[in-house]
């Protein structure tokens, strides 16, 4: 199901539970976006060379951005299989992405991420998650809860 926002070009997209490949519409091609992922259980992952992190069950937002190819960024993500290649890549082989949300409005993929950061029960589990090329601490935060709600309510400009 996509429920598209009243403002330009941002949208979320609810991913079904069922195993087929929902379909991803090309309509731009830089921008920011944020992953909600759903881990069932505590699982001890190693993240290529970042380390190991006991991730608790939960839900987990992930910021991440894409300069070219911001569709083709997403689609990739949400296959299962695939080259490890992001830090994220390592989380959603165990998890499952419930949720994207797009932002093609020139906002900062750190400003964003300061956002999630700021929601009520985030928490950092694995520092620098993310985030090797910028000052932000992560760009991945943990809920007990789901948090689309609030990604909702959060809407930027």
């Amino acid at each position: 199901m996509i429920i598209e926002s009243t403002e330009s070009l941002r949208s979320w997209v609810q991913i079904p539970p069922a195993a087929s490949q929902p379909k991803v519409r090309v309509d731009v091609n830089s921008g920011l976006y944020q992953l909600v992922v759903k881990l069932e259980e505590t699982r001890v992952i190693t993240v290529g060379r970042h380390g190991r992190y006991s991730f608790p069950a939960g839900y987990y937002v992930y910021t991440g951005s894409a300069m070219q190819g911001l569709e083709s960024r997403i689609a990739r993500h949400l296959r299962k299989t695939k080259r490890m290649r992001w830090h994220i890549d390592y989380l959603v082989q165990y998890g499952q992405i419930i949720a994207v949300k797009r932002y093609c409005n020139g906002l900062s993929e750190c400003k964003l991420n300061g956002m999630v950061e700021k929601l009520p029960g985030s928490r950092i589990i694995a520092q620098g998650f993310g985030s090797s090329d910028c000052r932000c601490s992560t760009h991945l935060f943990h809920f007990q809860r789901n948090p689309a709600q609030e990604l909702c309510q959060k809407q930027v400009g």
